[in-house]
């Protein structure tokens, strides 16, 4: 990669940082030959910073590294609604993004961005403990409680700890597409999250997991986009009647397994569209969308792009 590609993150410790949260940033954006990022972990100073769960953090950096970086992960945090974070952080988050800074948060790391402003007239989300009291300390943002992460373009925010990673991934794919988000799932060995896509695109992401225990039937469906799919062929795969997969299957994703089989088919045409020449006729019999108009029409309902004003954002 180039040393102009490449896309510089740094981690916010807190005192009382979550362990997990703090490592989920760090390793996807960990810099290596297949990845176009850098992290550098910062605290208010350079030195030791408190964690939760018994664990210290010795950082290399201070806030300084807020001028270094293209995106600021905050993790989240131990007692969040006791006090607001130093003044010295509040006020350096809320410089970063005047200068163009991406701020994303992981679970409770949403109320340092609270704190600095940078969530009012937003949505928002955070730990669901903590909804309510994110709530209610800062009634000017709009909290939502039903999502794993919200992506409001410069400013974004998670769930618990787990979700921390759909949101990395999300940030992968709006970054670089989705092949290189698949790489890194499989190297996190996490799902992918095909059904998800671009925040700004689709305002509820739903990961894909087991939950309804048929993850090896949608597995089936992702090697067989290409072919007629029902729902009958779906519960059948699954052994298992039509109603009852359809009623467990929204209860584990979010989606009936209709929606679900079309957000993996625009998915795969995304991928196609990415890394390939493929005529626009051919991604769509490839992934079942039929032909190129059926194509255009479904991404402009679900990404509100065309399939070639997508290819030319992503080869160019």
């Amino acid at each position: 990669m180039g040393e102009a590609r490449i896309h510089r993150v740094a981690v916010l410790v807190l005192d009382g940082a979550k362990p997990l949260d703090v490592g989920i940033p760090t390793q996807v954006f960990a810099n290596r030959t297949s990845m176009p990022y850098e992290v550098r972990v910062c605290g208010r100073a350079a030195g030791t910073v408190s964690g939760g769960d018994g664990l210290d953090y010795a950082v290399a950096h201070g806030l300084e590294v807020f001028d270094w970086a293209d995106t600021i992960f905050v993790p989240g945090y131990r007692r969040p609604a006791d006090a607001d974070p130093p003044a010295d952080i509040v006020a350096a988050l809320g410089r970063a993004h005047e200068r163009g800074r991406r701020i994303a948060a992981i679970s409770t790391g949403a109320f340092a961005l609270a704190a600095a402003g940078l969530l009012d007239g937003r949505r928002a989300t955070t730990h669901w403990h903590y909804t309510t009291v994110l709530r209610e300390r800062y009634p000017g943002i709009d909290v939502d409680e039903d999502v794993l992460f919200v992506d409001e373009g410069s400013v974004l925010t998670s769930a618990g700890a787990a979700s921390g990673i759909d949101l990395c991934l999300h940030l992968v794919r709006r970054d670089h597409g989705v092949a290189l988000a698949n790489r890194v799932a499989r190297r996190l060995v996490s799902a992918p999250h095909r059904s998800g896509g671009q925040a700004q695109y689709i305002e509820r992401s739903v990961p894909e997991r087991d939950a309804d225990g048929f993850a090896a039937t949608r597995e089936w469906a992702l090697r067989h986009l290409d072919e007629p799919l029902t729902l009958d062929d779906l519960a059948r795969h699954a052994a298992v009647s039509a109603r009852t997969f359809s009623r467990r299957f929204v209860d584990g994703t979010g989606y009936t397994p209709m929606q679900w089989v079309l957000r993996a088919r625009v998915d795969a045409a995304r991928e196609l569209l990415e890394s390939s020449d493929l005529p626009i006729g051919q991604v769509a019999a490839r992934v079942g969308l039929g032909t190129d108009s059926g194509l255009r029409w479904h991404f402009q309902r679900i990404l509100g792009v065309s399939p070639l004003a997508y290819r030319r954002m992503f080869q160019s």
